[in-house]
């Protein structure tokens, strides 16, 4: 099996609309699609984000990191949420994807999650990492 991040994304339209849907009838839809992904044994994880105007950037442009309040860049480069899934391949993950509950203007972008053994196991990051990942459970 292999990792895939399915990421939300939405425009300012999605967004209003999404908002406009009364939460009870928003929590019942999405949660109808987390209990097929359960019942399946894909779903790894499934998060969504706060309003983007709630966050910080932190900026590596200039000699020293600069923090500043509020979204980066354009609505339709932010992410509001995501799933990690753990299917067979690419096409099992668009498959889910295409199942997603989202409404016009909304988009999913698809990725798969490198595992840690397509790294240089000799690598002292690499071993220190596994072992990290060993002690809590993760492999």
């Amino acid at each position: 099996m292999t990792k895939y991040m399915l990421i939300m994304r939405g425009t300012d339209e999605s967004m209003a609309k999404m908002m406009e849907t009364p939460f009870e009838e928003m929590l019942e839809t999405v949660g109808r699609f987390n209990e097929e992904l359960i019942r399946a044994g894909v779903l790894l994880a499934a998060e969504g984000l706060d309003d983007p105007s709630q966050g910080v950037v932190v900026s590596f442009d200039g000699e020293t990191p600069l923090v500043t309040d509020g979204p980066y860049g354009e609505t339709k480069e932010l992410f509001g949420g995501f799933y990690l899934l753990d299917v067979a391949s690419k096409e099992e993950a668009v498959e889910w994807a295409k199942r997603l509950p989202g409404g016009p203007g909304t988009k999913c972008e698809i990725r798969r999650v490198p595992t840690i053994d397509e790294f240089p196991q000799d690598n002292e990051w690499i071993v220190k990492e596994r072992a990290w990942r060993e002690q809590t459970g993760q492999l």
